[in-house]
């Protein structure tokens, strides 16, 4: 899947904003017991899930939301390495189990790609559980060195440099998603009236 197939339901990927907080948070939450354990690398609590919402949504985290009429049903976060200064970051995915098998996690971490080569991010770290196949199979379809420990897989991506065409890429995807978004808020309120 390419940034330009189209997706499920007629679902975009954006950007989300620092005010969307709350919907990475739901989006989170609704994930079923296993879909949040290959998430998290194991069981998490609701509670967890909150705090860790309230500690990623900063301004070095980066996080793509799958939006399938205004509501969040995947992510990809991209977070730096120990802070902004850093060429490495780590990647982690989340989609509902409806949208799983679809492309989705393809789209969303193919995004994440490109967001990172152009921060000049050079490796891209993407942990999972032993189990984890799907994440697997994605980190290989994006020619990931895997490496096995610890019952858990690590795969490293290693992302090319930047271009002017990969940052025209990447800011075309954020304006569309941009127009997008404000559309869908303004129909929304319409609706309501």
């Amino acid at each position: 899947m390419s940034v330009l197939d189209p997706l499920p339901d007629g679902g975009l990927i954006r950007k989300m904003w620092m005010g969307e907080a709350h919907k990475y948070r739901d989006h989170l939450l609704r994930l079923d017991t296993e879909s949040r354990t290959r998430r998290f690398g194991g069981g998490v609590s609701d509670d967890c899930i909150r705090d860790y919402v309230d500690t990623s949504m900063w301004f070095d985290t980066i996080v793509h939301g799958f939006f399938v009429d205004g509501m969040l049903r995947g992510a990809a976060e991209l977070r730096p390495l120990c802070g902004t200064v850093t060429k490495e970051a780590e990647a982690a995915l989340s989609v509902e189990t409806e949208w799983q098998g679809h492309g989705v996690g393809s789209a969303l971490l193919e995004r994440t790609l490109l967001t990172a080569r152009n921060r000049g991010i050079t490796h891209l770290h993407m942990a999972c559980l032993a189990e984890n196949r799907r994440m697997q199979q994605l980190a290989r379809k994006f020619a990931a060195e895997l490496s096995f420990s610890f019952g858990g897989v690590v795969g490293e991506v290693e992302a090319a440099h930047p271009t002017p065409l990969s940052v025209v890429r990447e800011m075309v995807s954020d304006g569309h998603g941009f127009a997008t978004a404000v559309l869908e808020a303004q129909s929304r309120l319409f609706k309501v009236t």
